[in-house]
């Protein structure tokens, strides 16, 4: 049976950022759509308002009558989910169509011009600006996000005409290894999910792989610098000002948002204004700008998205934008990822103090990094270590916040979820930044509302 002839999809882990992408499709072409998943969030809130049906609870019994049907319904899942959860076991005992949510994807996207966005990091905000732009050109296209787009608030983007699709290219548990892009850029191949790779030259040599499966003659883009090639392709770099195929000139600061004039092997597009803060995103638009144009995208069509371009939610993402107190949301959750958002915040704000909360994710990852994460984080002027949101894992002996915050030297403190805001009440704040990959989100609110009433 193909993908089309399923009735009902079952998706576990359905709150998952890629996963919800591929459950709003389905929803969209008239399938059966149901889902578990652990805890309510926005974004399972938002699903269940589009119609799409979603359970909380694991036990069998939560699973409706009609996708016990094993003929009719395809069972979609999440890595992040663990082999031991019942719905999932019960399924593979009883012998339904089970597929992880990485082959979907690959299998929906394989007859299309797909552009597949890798990375370590930036990849999602990199996805949203090129399907911004796209969307906004002559193109067209469809996507799916790792990201909710402020634009068009979703992580899908549908087109019936457009042959253009993007994709956000996943390196966890090897995901992108579906994929079979016309065109492939990467931004970054720095060590993370080292429980999966073991170390970064297994990840790097994923990337790599991930590359030679650019279909004949596509394209590779890649940050100047990465250690990459392709058989049959062409190659082009980007970087933020250093010499490359795609690279800024005369990037400036005004008011706030970064002005800069795009090189490109063609020439040169003058006094680009992007409508999204921070540096890194600069580097991040063109890295879009550089696959926009290698595929037919106007120098106008260029220059109005990136005037146009509201942002991702949860990346750099104003809550509280006011004279005497700010207050930005970031999903940053690896040392560099950080390190770029703090130092962006700074350059916007060089005179504030900033003050960081941050919710380290994943046992392995704060053990793999705790020295870089304070590194990271002493470039704040005081900072907030929550506990470390587990996730997938369960804990480890001696791995805790406290690793980290031995070796931060900016006044620093341990604090949990439950007595945050208290501690954001008895303090003085200028600029509040939150960061986080985990459960952090659901304070945001929260944080946004106090700091409203302190003003």
């Amino acid at each position: 049976m193909q993908i089309k002839d399923f009735k009902n999809i079952y998706f576990i882990g359905i709150g998952g950022i890629g996963m919800s992408a591929i459950a709003r499709y389905f929803n969209s072409i008239e399938k059966n759509v149901f889902g578990y998943d652990r805890t309510s969030t926005m974004l399972t809130t938002e699903l269940m308002n589009e119609g799409i049906r979603i359970t909380f609870e694991e036990d069998l019994n939560s699973i409706p009558v009609g996708f016990r049907n094993k003929e009719n319904t395809l069972v979609v899942y999440t890595p992040a989910i663990s082999m031991n959860h019942e719905q999932l076991s019960y399924f593979r005992k009883n012998g339904f169509h089970i597929m992880k949510r990485s082959q979907v994807l690959g299998l929906l996207s394989d007859n299309l011009n797909g552009i597949g966005i890798a990375g370590t990091h930036g990849k999602t905000t990199v996805s949203t600006i090129t399907a911004h732009i796209f969307k906004s050109s002559k193109l067209g296209c469809s996507a799916f996000l790792g990201g909710i787009s402020q634009n068009y608030n979703s992580n899908l983007l549908l087109s019936k005409n457009s042959p253009w699709v993007i994709l956000e290219a996943d390196e966890f548990d090897r995901s992108f290894l579906q994929l079979h892009p016309q065109i492939a850029l990467v931004t970054s191949m720095d060590a993370d999910h080292l429980d999966i790779y073991g170390d970064k030259f297994e990840l790097e040599k994923s990337f790599r792989e991930f590359v030679n499966q650019i279909k004949e003659n596509g394209i590779l883009v890649h940050k100047r610098g990465l250690n990459l090639q392709a058989k049959g392709v062409k190659t082009y770099s980007y970087a933020l000002e250093e010499k490359a195929d795609f690279y800024a000139e005369n990037l400036k600061l005004v008011e706030g948002f970064y002005e800069f004039d795009l090189v490109y092997p063609q020439g040169i597009i003058k006094s680009l204004r992007f409508s999204y803060p921070g540096k890194i995103n600069v580097e991040n638009s063109i890295a879009a700008c550089s696959v926009a144009l290698l595929c037919g995208v106007s120098e106008n069509e260029i220059r109005k998205a990136l005037a146009e371009f509201k942002g991702v939610r949860r990346r750099f993402d104003y809550q509280i934008k006011e004279e005497n107190i700010i207050f930005i949301d970031d999903y940053a959750h690896h040392p560099k990822e950080l390190r770029e958002s703090i130092s962006s915040v700074r350059a916007i704000y060089p005179l504030k103090k900033i003050t960081g909360i941050f919710q380290p994710h994943l046992y392995t990852r704060t053990r793999d990094f705790a020295n870089e994460f304070a590194d990271s984080l002493n470039l704040l002027d005081e900072v907030i270590l929550l506990d470390i949101y587990p996730a997938r894992e369960l804990p480890l002996e001696g791995i805790d916040s406290s690793i980290i915050l031995k070796n931060i030297t900016v006044p620093a403190q341990l604090c949990t979820k439950q007595k945050l805001l208290d501690l954001i009440q008895e303090s003085e704040l200028e600029v509040v930044l939150t960061l986080g990959a985990g459960d952090i989100d659901k304070l945001v609110e929260p944080i946004k509302m106090m700091l409203t009433e302190k003003k």
